[in-house]
């Protein structure tokens, strides 16, 4: 089953339109790079990219959405299914390890404390505020 040929939105004024896509291409790299490197989130760049994309030309956005695993995460996010649990404790770890990591190369101690604390949020936010995608029941 194969999806119309999206048009462009017309919120986009058509001038801007490349813009849009060079930022969804620009997104699209630094969620690449999450996907490589440890403590560096890919899928909120992933996201960012196909909202870019969507208003710059959607057939970039219908190409993002159509990548295995980056594209079902993007459409999970939309649909607002949360994060498998997995993908939260990895997420979780990874703040921890970075704060642990770098706490100490600030100088400052109101800025260690700061830095912390915005670990803290993070990790609250992830575990408090994104829901937890279950798996499907077996046989579902």
């Amino acid at each position: 089953m194969t999806a119309p040929d999206p048009a462009p939105r017309p919120d986009a004024p058509p001038r801007r339109r490349p813009l849009w896509v060079a930022a969804g291409f620009l997104l699209t790299g630094l969620g690449v790079l999450g996907l490589i490197l440890p403590g560096f989130p890919g899928t909120v760049w992933f996201v960012l990219a196909a909202a870019a994309f969507s208003r710059g030309d959607p057939r970039w956005e219908a190409w993002l959405l159509s990548r295995p695993v980056i594209g079902q995460l993007v459409r999970d996010y939309r649909a607002g299914l949360g994060m498998p649990l997995r993908a939260k404790w990895i997420a979780c770890t990874c703040i921890a390890v970075a704060v642990a990591f770098s706490v100490g190369r600030i100088p400052v101690l109101i800025g260690q404390v700061a830095w912390v604390l915005v670990g803290l949020a993070g990790v609250a936010y992830i575990t408090m505020k994104i829901p937890t995608r279950r798996p499907p029941a077996p046989g579902a």
